[in-house]
């Protein structure tokens, strides 16, 4: 009786959320289609700068540059690589750069040489948590502050082989404000994109003409674009180039060129808060006014196709039977 039942109350509602025009919540972006984000100060365009490892040319070489053009940026560390040099690292903090999350050990594919003995392949996702959480536990003693954003080592963010291999995006997401990937290809849609996964752009190896030419492609579509850098100095492999460092500092600080440039906490914060905002916007102009008692207009409602709230609909205005 109860599954004649439900497939009338099915066909019923789905008619109904269809004529009412309830489809439009399926695959709706956290910001509306067709809208340009808006960004603070009216600014064109969103970037940060990230650096990984916790590699003391950061503290000698960047830090300075960085210091210079009042520019803020992210620092993924791993606690084991900062031991030596802990109070430069809390004057950083206190300068407002970022201390962020990049594990305790840095496991990443066995196909690196150098990982072999502490490779993904060979991880569970509860020894990933336990590299995660025992890196936020090291930064809160040494630092007294839990980071709020993470960065994947080597950009990858997986645990196990073939048919046994599992994400451990969600792992960050319950976590952290933001995480952040390698090797990425493009700025990031503020409106569309995962905090859990973000791209991050290489800046390593760049000249500022190449860099100059990423954030103008950035800027006419008003993303977000973080880069990703390793050691600072001269050229070399995995090093981002202190003269580019420096005409990136110089030009994200004029005003004439539209950048906003913060760390990747609090680009991510704007990000979340804004879609929030538009969440609320959005729920109170839905045309169908449907008690509380029945549904709610939460967050992952709107991330709900269709047939998903016909059924969770269905199921609340059903009767035992």
């Amino acid at each position: 009786m109860r599954i004649q039942i439900a497939s009338v109350w099915s066909l019923i509602l789905l008619g109904f959320l269809h004529i009412a025009g309830f489809t439009q919540y399926q695959s709706v972006p956290e910001v509306s289609r067709g809208e340009r984000f808006t960004w603070p100060e009216g600014k064109q365009v969103a970037l940060s700068l990230s650096f990984d490892d916790g590699r003391s040319s950061q503290l000698d070489v960047g830090i300075p540059i960085l210091n210079k053009y009042r520019v803020k940026a992210t620092f993924y560390i791993n606690p084991s690589n900062i031991s030596e040099r802990v109070d430069d690292w809390k004057m950083a903090l206190a300068e407002g750069h970022e201390l962020a999350n990049h594990t305790l050990t840095h496991p990443c594919s066995g196909n690196f040489v150098w990982s072999r003995d502490n490779a993904l392949e060979d991880r569970s996702l509860e020894e990933i948590r336990q590299e995660i959480e025992g890196a936020n536990q090291a930064i809160k003693r040494l630092f007294g502050i839990v980071p709020r954003t993470f960065a994947y080592p080597c950009g990858q963010k997986f645990v196990g082989r073939g048919l046994a291999a599992k994400s451990y995006i969600p792992l960050v997401a319950e976590s952290f404000l933001a995480g952040r990937g390698w090797l990425g290809e493009s700025a990031n849609d503020p409106a569309f994109c995962d905090l859990a996964q973000i791209l991050g752009v290489e800046l390593d190896g760049l000249g500022f003409r190449d860099v100059e030419m990423k954030i103008e492609e950035a800027k006419q579509d008003g993303h977000w674009l973080v880069f990703c850098g390793h050691d600072i100095g001269g050229p070399a492999r995995q090093t981002t180039v202190d003269t580019t460092l420096e005409a990136l500092c110089r030009y994200s600080r004029d005003p004439r060129n539209g950048v906003w440039i913060d760390t990747v906490e609090r680009v991510a914060e704007y990000i979340r808060n804004t879609r929030k905002q538009e969440q609320y916007r959005a729920a109170k102009s839905c045309p169908i006014n449907i008690p509380n008692a029945v549904v709610r207009p939460t967050f992952s409602s709107f991330r709900q196709t269709p047939i998903e709230l016909v059924l969770r609909l269905r199921d609340r205005l059903l009767l035992p039977g």
